[in-house]
């Protein structure tokens, strides 16, 4: 039986390289990310590298997201959740964690399409 990865040993082996903890759950940790894409940019990291534990660190994510986005006098008004899994999807920390990407009117000259823009140039739905 294969062990199971958990983000202990994916940090002692330096797959994980995450310090900057925000908070802890039982089931994952939430960690500011070191290069962000936007401020509060935020690492949901499962404490196992299972389907389940994952999912629950979407659905943080998503919640988090949308309270954010709900909040009166904030600037942030949408926000992005998605994960890179292998270097083709442009994946460099080698262990599962979802990153949640806050976005604020203007923070990009075109955010039509969203995170088809992973894939540059196929963002616009006009480019057909």
């Amino acid at each position: 039986m294969d062990r199971l990865d958990t983000l202990a040993v994916a940090q002692a082996e330096g797959r994980a390289p995450w310090t900057n903890v925000q908070f802890e759950t039982r089931d994952f940790v939430i960690f500011n990310d070191g290069f962000p894409v936007t401020p509060g940019h935020t690492l949901v990291v499962p404490r196992d590298a299972t389907l389940d534990s994952i999912m629950k660190c979407f659905k943080y994510a998503c919640t988090m997201g949308h309270e954010n986005v709900q909040v009166q006098n904030n600037e942030i008004t949408g926000y992005n959740v998605g994960i890179n899994i292998g270097e083709s999807a442009g994946q460099t920390c080698m262990y599962p964690h979802v990153h949640l990407i806050f976005r604020r009117d203007g923070d990009t000259e075109d955010p039509t399409g969203g995170v088809r823009n992973v894939i540059p140039g196929a963002g616009s739905y006009t480019n057909g």
